[in-house]
């Protein structure tokens, strides 16, 4: 592809033209981050048949899940720091091939051992895809249309998780669970062929990768994480999980200390003097909390308080999680005109609100129609906080820092996920229990007043993000020859794959 002095344009959705460029930099961003996006949540209804398949306990079917997201979590810092150095469009099609593989390796997986272990894989993918992807597209557009776009590009997204128990119980039902990861091996294919001829390659600042640091936050992130789900299983008092919270936290703690002497940092510290770059960070990571905590506990509710089939039970969670699709785009757009803090405040404001109600308002038999406006209530103010918290984030860093800022914003939403569904599931236990549809009722209550705390405390943190113009993107410049990628600080870019 080559980049012309007049490319030829089309209509956004924000009703602005797109160059050629921009508009396949969106569509291939766009559908790499939904396709790991309904990765995340498609296999839940085919879990009782994969376990029935493959005649395993359902703890061990809990790890086809917990596998995919602690390697999503843990990656992201430093695929970004990764991509900046060796190009971000070549390590976003590593990803691709990654993600594609596996998804095939987990479709014709014998056994559970080759299948969390391929979905562990599946995860490396995400954690390489999730942050480039974002990076890539923010970078084409103008700093004025960042929000517009980002709303665009997480609409879609959130589409594809509202999407994904519907699909994955249709796909099951219909013809067996291993269509639900065969589905994304055509997808990545046809990425894998278009992204290397319509995006172009860029870089960021760097000679050489921090390894110390890749160490001790890779490993300090999976400790973490696995040591938050298995406090679900075995009990927060647990040695193993106290020791592995502990190691986890030394390893981070490292991993900072680190930081702040290695001469090529992966994390450069000062982003987190800029306020703003740190409450919108915290930001997100609680608004992945209460997302999280709400998102399993109405769908507990619905299951297990409500006895109500998992299918059916995704259409009754529409009203909630398909909002992004709708208001996403609209927030993103606004935010570019009255800033990012107004929305978000107001969102997770509305969120907790709606969290709150649907927690009071769901008993075993309250119509339904009763629960559909607390549930729009709280997808309408989630979809308000979920694509301007990262706009905020990106918009305090310069551009060379991009990179390494949706690495850290991607990050923080994943730990923000484990850590909110932990708390809220130990809510759960203390007041409930899956067995008893009376006691899951009232263990979901527990745990969606949790998801509101959390989007309460972030309304409150968002306070601390302030309204400045956003840092223009960089203007492409020829990308350094091979043999100097490693040596040059600033990195540069290639289009249509041709080296100057």
């Amino acid at each position: 592809m080559e980049l012309e002095d007049s490319p030829p344009t089309r209509r956004s959705g924000a009703g602005k033209s797109l160059t050629d460029p921009q508009g396949w930099t969106l569509a291939l961003t766009v559908m790499a981050y939904s396709m790991c996006a309904l990765d995340g949540l498609i296999v839940i209804t085919a879990l009782p048949d994969i376990g029935h398949d493959l005649n395993t306990s359902a703890s061990t079917l809990q790890w086809t899940v917990n596998a995919y997201a602690i390697t999503w979590a843990a990656g992201m810092i430093t695929a970004a720091a990764i991509a900046d150095l060796k190009g971000r469009r070549r390590l976003f099609s590593i990803g691709l091939a990654v993600f594609t593989a596996s998804s095939a390796l987990c479709a014709v997986a014998p056994n559970m051992a080759v299948l969390i272990a391929g979905r562990a894989v599946q995860g490396v993918g995400a954690s390489i895809i999730l942050p480039l992807s974002l990076t890539i597209l923010v970078g084409v557009f103008p700093a004025e249309r960042r929000g517009s776009i980002i709303g665009i590009w997480g609409g879609i997204g959130g589409l594809a998780v509202a999407l994904g128990p519907l699909i994955g119980g249709a796909m099951t039902q219909n013809l067996n669970w291993h269509w639900v990861f065969w589905i994304n091996v055509p997808i990545g294919l046809v990425l894998l062929a278009l992204v290397p001829r319509r995006i172009a390659e860029s870089h960021g600042p760097g000679r050489r990768l921090d390894l110390p640091g890749v160490l001790l936050v890779t490993v300090g992130a999976v400790v973490t994480i696995w040591s938050m789900v298995r406090g679900d299983d075995l009990g927060w008092s647990d040695p193993q999980v106290i020791g592995g919270l502990a190691v986890g936290s030394a390893l981070i703690a490292g991993f900072v200390a680190w930081e702040r002497v290695a001469p090529e940092p992966m994390v450069p510290l000062r982003l987190f003097r800029n306020m703003s770059f740190s409450a919108a960070n915290t930001t997100a990571f609680l608004m992945s909390g209460a997302l999280y905590a709400g998102s399993i506990y109405v769908s507990v509710y619905f299951q297990s308080g409500r006895a109500t089939a998992p299918f059916a039970s995704g259409v009754r969670f529409l009203p909630m999680m398909a909002m992004p699709f709708f208001i996403a785009p609209i927030a993103g757009s606004l935010s570019d005109k009255i800033g990012q803090r107004r929305l978000i405040v107001t969102g997770l404001l509305t969120e907790g609100a709606g969290l709150a109600w649907l927690a009071l308002a769901a008993t075993r038999t309250v119509p339904y129609w009763e629960l559909v406006a607390p549930m729009l209530l709280t997808g309408v103010g989630l979809s308000m906080a979920l694509m301007t918290t990262p706009t905020a984030a990106l918009n305090s860093v310069p551009p060379a820092d991009m990179g390494r800022g949706s690495g850290i914003n991607g990050s923080l939403q994943r730990f923000g996920s484990a850590f909110g569904a932990a708390i809220a599931t130990a809510a759960f236990a203390a007041r409930g229990r899956l067995d008893d549809p009376s006691a899951a009722v009232s263990g979901a209550k527990a745990g969606l007043l949790v998801g509101a705390g959390f989007a309460l405390l972030g309304a409150l943190v968002a306070l601390g993000i302030r309204r400045r113009a956003p840092h223009a993107p960089p203007q492409p410049t020829p990308a350094p020859p091979v043999a100097s990628v490693l040596t040059d600080p600033k990195g540069g870019n290639e289009v249509g794959g041709a080296r100057e």
